[in-house]
């Protein structure tokens, strides 16, 4: 798969959003907003071989950037639609974005979301003071639905990312990381519908110096990269970002990005898994698979921004817990540092224990022991033992195996995916 390509850039002086528009919506907004910080990780430009500039906005009172155009397009509504209310169709940040502002303004806000939405973002969505409908198994029915709502209600709809009073709010982030960083000579941005980077690359294009922007989608959901360069790959599958999961990107936006966007990167899960620990990990913040896509780039394509200064915004930390739990046990495990290691013994009194010696010889910590007896080849007086385990690190973990083996023991390890 290629996963890297330039995107061919004439640059047209006209764009349906421009930089004034983007300025005239940060002067609209700043005050109701989080002025997010842009700071330095010293420990992730080492490790990617950039000078990587974080912008957390995670910090956003709703946990994510899409506040930004869903407040800039509520404070251009006119009365009357203001009086009448808005809609979107959303289960994910623009949801809660939107129905937080249109609240804090007192505009009365309906979202539309699949009946299968998880119950955490239906009752966070209900508690920013927005009426929920559920509607449909997916999006697409999701969306439908609300537009006929709009019609029927007079409603006014918010679009995700098409839209450009939406397109100018999100591009306040990248005005804000330049008056910060004035050094930055390139933003590595996540792309779902297109919203974001549209509005991140206008002003890129407005800056004094030049501003490589490359855009970043993950494998499965590679809509963005098909439309700008003609691919089919399909877009499908159980995504760690499901904030960019998005199957067609919009037509606005489409059109900005294939004008002003330098090059679009798709990221494997494992790069996305590895981000998100690593942001907690080093930069002890929490952040969703879309919100880490920038340094999955940067994690993956070392060599594509090797000596770069690097702005990385950090989209959006709604991330489930469990999830969360599950991405950094995976990580323990990849690293060397949690093992399941499946160890073949004869079943007879002390098997066990002359195990366990050997792990507490090796000073390796024994979390779970799962013996098995029936489900197994094995003949009958064969068993099988999983022993979960926590290790220093890989060679930590390689003494322990070797160690068994030399006792005689049949040692294997059960690996992830």
């Amino acid at each position: 798969m290629t996963t890297q390509a330039a995107v061919a850039a004439p640059r047209p002086a006209s764009m349906p959003v421009s930089i004034e528009d983007i300025r005239t919506a940060h002067d609209r907004i700043r005050e109701s907003i989080v002025r997010t910080p842009t700071l330095i990780s010293r420990t992730l430009s080492q490790m990617t071989g950039a000078t990587v500039y974080l912008k957390f906005e995670n910090l956003q009172f709703t946990a994510a950037y899409k506040e930004r155009g869903a407040l800039n397009t509520l404070l251009q509504l006119s009365p009357e639609a203001c009086a009448k209310g808005v809609i979107a169709a959303s289960a994910g940040n623009h949801a809660q974005g939107l129905a937080y502002h249109a609240n804090r303004l007192g505009i009365p806000a309906t979202i539309v979301m699949p009946t299968n939405t998880p119950t955490v973002k239906v009752t966070q969505t209900e508690g920013h003071g927005a009426t929920v409908v559920l509607h449909g198994d997916t999006f697409d029915a999701a969306y439908a639905h609300a537009r006929i709502l709009e019609g029927e209600c007079g409603f006014t709809f918010v679009h995700p990312f098409d839209d450009p009073r939406v397109i100018a709010g999100q591009g306040t982030a990248a005005i804000e990381m330049l008056e910060d960083v004035p050094g930055i000579d390139m933003f590595v941005t996540p792309i779902g519908g297109g919203g974001l980077i549209s509005g991140m690359a206008t002003v890129a294009r407005a800056a004094d110096h030049p501003i490589e922007v490359v855009g970043v989608e993950a494998e499965l959901f590679p809509s963005m990269y098909n439309r700008i360069n003609g691919t089919d790959m399909p877009c499908a599958g159980d995504t760690l970002a499901e904030g960019i999961a998005v199957k067609e990107p919009g037509g606005i936006t489409a059109k900005m990005v294939a004008e002003l966007v330098d090059d679009i990167v798709l990221v494997s899960e494992r790069s996305l898994e590895m981000a998100v620990s690593l942001l907690l990990q080093i930069e002890k913040t929490v952040v969703e698979g879309a919100g880490a896509a920038g340094l999955a780039a940067l994690l993956q394509h070392p060599e594509r921004f090797a000596g770069r200064t690097i702005g990385v915004i950090l989209c959006g930390g709604n991330i489930d817990t469990r999830l969360l739990a599950n991405v950094l046990l995976r990580d323990l495990a990849r690293s060397g540092r949690l093992a399941r290691l499946r160890i073949r013994l004869q079943d007879q009194p002390g098997a066990l224990f002359n195990v366990a010696r050997i792990f507490d010889q090796e000073r390796i910590n024994i979390i779970e022991i799962y013996h098995q007896r029936v489900f197994t080849t094995l003949p009958a007086k064969g068993l099988i033992t999983d022993i979960e385990c926590e290790a220093r690190d890989r060679a930590h973990l390689d003494r322990l195996i070797m160690a068994l083996r030399d006792a005689g023991y049949e040692t294997s390890t059960v690996e992830l995916a």
